[in-house]
This record gives structure tokens, sequence and C-alpha cells, in this order.
């Protein structure tokens, strides 16, 4: 089943994956024969080392392409532009008790980063969102109980 993804976490996605390809692989692979040169490799907590990050290197540059390959990558900025809460759209909410507003961007479980105000479409916030419209009040269930938000504006950034 494909996974949903903004075309700036997809062009993400793959400038890591050509770092490690093309810098961290070859750094690794170099370390590791340094290490080999200083003798005996079963005490030799370099090589150890050096092994044990090529390791995680190689898992995750796998683990990249599985992604990337999965991924139905989605270009918010060639949809129509319209008023209806959608994958890859920023929303501005109004927090219904106190007045706040609030903004997030929806995008795929990968890219969610809530310090930057990204949050994964599977999450509650963006699963009571999609398919509403600007002026819609929403319930969201949080942890700390049911929070009433309207939606104030969406946009296509």
């Amino acid at each position: 089943m494909p996974t949903p993804m903004t075309l700036e976490g997809a062009d993400n996605l793959r400038e890591e994956l050509q770092h490690r390809k093309s810098v961290l692989r070859p750094e690794i692979t170099q370390a590791i024969a340094e290490a080999r040169e200083h003798g005996d490799l079963k005490e030799n907590a370099e090589y150890h080392a050096a092994r044990e990050q090529q390791g995680f290197n190689e898992g995750r540059i796998q683990d990249i392409e599985g992604k990337l390959a999965d991924a139905q990558i989605i270009d918010v900025a060639k949809l129509p532009p319209g008023e209806k809460v959608i994958f890859g759209v920023t929303v501005t909410l109004l927090d219904i008790d106190s007045d706040e507003e609030t903004t997030y961007k929806i995008v795929g479980e990968d890219e969610a980063d809530l310090k930057v105000g990204k949050i994964s479409v599977m999450s509650p916030i963006a699963r009571a969102l999609i398919g509403k419209s600007v002026g819609d009040a929403v319930t969201v269930v949080t942890p700390g109980g049911e929070r009433e938000y309207e939606i104030d504006r969406v946009e296509h950034l």
C-alpha cells in the first residue's frame, strides 16, 4: 500500500540517501580498513565500532530506499487551491476555548516533526481535520481530553 509523502519529504530522503551512499559509506569503509591495519581484530575497538557504524548506515540506506519505493509523492503546489483540508496543506486552527492560533502542515508519517509544525496524516488531529473546510468546528480527542478548534485558514504551500 503506497504511503503518502510530500515532494519536500521525498527530496529530503533522496538527499539523505545520496549523502549516506556517497559520503558516509566511503568514510566508514576507510575507517574499517585503517582499523584492520592495527592487527588483532578480536580486541580492536575501532574496528568493531566502524563495523557497527557500517551496519547502521547500510540499514538506514535500505530503510530509505524502501520508503521511497513505497511512497506516493504528492506535490501540493499542483493541487487546485481550495478551502478543504487535504494531505499536504497547511492548516491554521483557532482554539475555541482560548482563542489561540495553531498552524500545522499535514505530512507523511516519516516527515512529521511537531517542533516545526508538521503533523502526521495519521495523527488524531490530522484525521479529525481531513475533509473539513474553512469555518468548520472540529473536536479533537487528545490525551488531555477533548479540544475544539475552528479551521481558520487552509493554505497550499
